[in-house]
């Protein structure tokens, strides 16, 4: 990941907590943006219903992804909740090279070791308005016992208070709303000057 975003696509890394509705919100930017392509993670964790190996999570076992770690075939990576979530480092790499932005569902631990190694990624941070919505949604998902909600739960107040960390918040209270909010953090960073500035070099020595 040496190469500079301006030279080929931007990392774009989106966090959350749990019940933030940020998958739902991916998928409606994704659905607009056909020269971004989506980071599929690594988990531990078991597949819920409806979930598809290779297009949701690669799913495996913690000894496999810790032989991932120890190879450095991860980009990142970070526990949550029991169970361990991480990157992929060659299909982004791969992307990246072809002009192509990789768009990121991660945690927040996953999010601080990208910036850490990737100052220029765009990380944007997902909420409701309203912190009480996050356990109304957990409640409404019927798919964790009640200890594992409380765990959510406290691990999303701890997300809430690192949220400064990140370059954008985003509320998502109507996912078409804050996948539009997204779709503009995305067309302005392609907007900044530092983006465009081979187009002032065919008139000025830059």
């Amino acid at each position: 990941m040496n190469r500079k975003m301006s030279d080929c696509g931007k990392l774009i890394v989106v966090s959350g907590p749990s019940g933030a509705g940020k998958s739902t919100v991916i998928s409606r930017v994704m659905e607009d943006e056909k020269d971004i392509v989506f980071s599929v993670s690594a988990t531990t964790r078991k597949p819920r219903e409806g979930e598809c190996e290779g297009v949701d999570y690669f799913f495996t076992d913690n000894e496999h992804f810790c032989s991932m770690i120890d190879n450095g075939e991860l980009l990142e990576h970070a526990q949550y909740v029991d169970n361990y979530y991480g990157t992929p480092k060659a299909p982004v790499t791969a992307s990246l090279e072809k002009g192509l932005s990789v768009l990121f569902d991660i945690e927040v631990q996953g999010a601080m070791q990208i910036k850490s190694s990737c100052p220029e990624a765009i990380l944007i941070f997902v909420i409701p308005s309203d912190f009480s919505e996050i356990e109304k949604r957990l409640h409404a998902r019927g798919t964790d016992s009640e200890e594992k909600i409380k765990q959510r739960i406290k691990t999303a107040r701890f997300e809430y208070s690192v949220a400064l960390n990140y370059d954008y918040i985003v509320i998502n209270d109507d996912p078409d709303t804050a996948a539009n909010e997204i779709k503009s953090i995305i067309t302005a960073e392609k907007c900044k000057a530092e983006e465009r500035k081979k187009y002032l070099t065919k008139v000025c020595s830059l």
